[in-house]
């Protein structure tokens, strides 16, 4: 029979702060591209059917799979190297055998990289006074060994979100202070050295952001959103985008086209969705007294959605280097919608079905 307490613990208000980004992408894209716009429906499709199957999945009972999940994503990073395809100058992508098609695997290692680590802080919870130097090594060789891979692509952009997320769990759940001053302090001195070892590309991406006149990319994208005034224009009038001046108008910079079309209050609604959406994301966390499956996956989405929206919306107004990072649920683009589906699946099988385990005597999870 149902157990009704799966409802109960559903946390309905998350799909309730998804649900306008999704319908507003569908709503923009149609009005950018009617060939994109059949793409995206076909994205969302399989977005949500992901979502459903993640959430039936028993991930606490098959929780023994997550390092193997884990390992089989790093030998994927590794493949790139050997036998990765190339395009625009970057060998990120594998071939597919057969069927022509090919796949990221710095993408699919997103959700098997916070798994794990809810796998490793689960085994091993923080103390009192948080981790020491041993326990910050252990974890930091699961954080730095896919930031050097993927990085070497090179995809920098992903590789430090993937150590943005790593560190800042480790930061809410808990480690002695003086490591990140003495993290602090070794960063501040290595800089120099970690520019000079850049690419050729991400140097003058670093260039065109410090100059004093912005890239064209992002000057179209400054004139896009200042057109747009306060209320914004009729999709006729929003000429940035209709007369194709505004580049990759339905992904990398879809949030200028959003204030083309409904100015700076829509603008400043659309930033608040997203606040409320990570803030609530980030209470499910910290709310999770002593699971750390719940804590660890929460504040993994959280910093993912805070990274990847702050990049692209600042990078739109030429605050940020260019880089090809999505607007969360609202670029047009099936593999980072498809994997945030697939997170907040992972996130509502842990609250939904944490009942089961709250007597277990074999858990180390504690419930206040």
């Amino acid at each position: 029979m149902f157990d009704r307490r799966i409802l109960t613990h559903f946390d309905f208000f998350l799909i309730l702060l998804i649900l306008p980004l999704i319908l507003t992408s569908l709503y923009l894209v149609n009005e950018i591209s009617s060939a994109l716009f059949k793409k995206e429906i076909l994205y969302i499709s399989i977005g949500i059917a992901v979502f459903f199957i993640t959430f039936l999945i028993p991930w606490r009972s098959i929780r023994w799979l997550i390092p193997i999940f884990y390992w089989a994503t790093i030998l994927l990073l590794i493949s790139v190297d050997l036998f990765g395809v190339t395009k625009l100058g970057a060998q990120r992508w594998l071939e597919i055998p057969f069927v022509g098609l090919t796949i990221q695997p710095s993408e699919l290692f997103k959700p098997a990289f916070i798994l794990m680590l809810a796998y490793l802080i689960q085994d091993n919870p923080p103390p009192k006074e948080g981790y020491g130097l041993k326990d910050f090594g252990k974890f930091s060789i699961y954080i730095i060994l896919p930031f050097l891979l993927i990085a070497k692509e090179p995809d920098l952009g992903t590789a430090l979100v993937l150590l943005i997320i790593g560190y800042g769990i480790l930061f809410l759940v808990g480690v002695k202070w003086k490591i990140w001053a003495s993290i602090a302090v070794t960063l501040s001195l290595a800089a120099p050295f970690l520019y000079s070892n850049l690419h050729d590309y991400q140097k003058k991406r670093i260039h065109d952001f410090l100059a004093e006149k912005p890239s064209y990319h992002v000057q179209q994208s400054i004139i896009a959103i200042g057109s747009g005034g306060m209320t914004g224009k009729p999709k006729e009038e929003a000429t940035q985008t209709q007369l194709k001046f505004l580049p990759i108008a339905s992904s990398d910079f879809i949030f200028a086209y959003f204030v083309e079309r409904f100015g700076f209050f829509g603008a400043a609604g659309l930033i608040f969705l997203y606040a409320l959406l990570i803030l609530h994301i980030l209470s499910l966390g910290i709310h999770a007294k002593g699971d750390y499956y719940i804590k660890v996956t929460a504040y993994g989405i959280a910093f993912l959605i805070f990274v990847y929206t702050s990049v692209n919306i600042l990078m739109t107004i030429g605050l940020a280097p260019v880089v090809g990072v999505p607007l969360p649920l609202l670029s047009h683009g099936g593999s980072s919608f498809i994997n945030f589906m697939l997170l907040f699946g992972i996130l509502e099988n842990f609250l939904a079905f944490r009942f089961n385990f709250l007597y277990n005597a074999g858990s180390k999870v504690t419930f206040l």
